[in-house]
């Protein structure tokens, strides 16, 4: 496998995501689970969706006042994985988390559908609420106050990107002995190893 990989991990990160999405066995192919250290110092994942990924890194958008946003704020290491059982395929990414320019979150925003945008603006996420009807009660409201205007993302609300310092690609093999390739970024170029399964 180390013969046909490329020198750059984004280039075989991006030849296993376009070969995921061509096989419509996998209905969501950019869900993936964050990990981040939250603020009792306990570790904790979740599903986020991948919106795009570029040389720099990986971007995705949440609430920046959320847990995940807090966790972020003190300490923006974190792990990513994608993970196909389809095609017997992981990886593995450990990196820096930090905000996109306020331009990229403002396109994005604007490229969401009408409802994705108030319910952006309507939840507080991670807060705790005291019922579903309190949420519903808001959307409505705010549905009736921006009928005819246009809606602004809020400043709580935008992208992070995550720019990996290590990416791991894992390919099921039959008896258990997987491929696992990891690249380590060091002084601005990738280390390639093999592990073993």
């Amino acid at each position: 496998m180390e013969d046909s990989v490329s020198d750059n991990p984004m280039e075989l990160f991006q030849k296993w995501f376009h070969e995921v999405e061509a096989s419509e066995a996998i209905d969501e192919p950019n869900a993936m689970t964050i990990s981040t250290i939250g603020l009792d110092g306990f570790p904790k994942n979740r599903v986020v969706l991948l919106k795009k990924y570029t040389e720099e890194g990986f971007i995705f958008y949440t609430n920046y006042n959320s847990e995940k946003g807090a966790a972020i704020a003190a300490n923006p290491n974190v792990s990513m994985s994608f993970f196909w059982p389809y095609l017997e395929r992981q990886i593995i990414i450990k990196g820096k988390a930090e905000k996109v320019l306020e331009k990229v979150s403002d396109d994005y925003f604007e490229s969401r559908p009408k409802g994705s945008r108030l319910g952006a603006i309507v939840s507080n996420q991670s807060s705790v609420i005291a019922s579903r009807n309190l949420l519903e009660e808001k959307l409505t409201k705010l549905e009736h106050d921006y009928k005819d205007k246009p809606i602004k993302r809020p400043d709580f609300w935008g992208g992070y990107i995550v720019k990996p310092i290590s990416i791991e690609f894992w390919q099921g093999r039959p008896n258990r002995l997987h491929d696992r390739i990891r690249y380590t970024l060091k002084s601005g170029d990738w280390k390639i190893e093999r592990l073993a399964p």
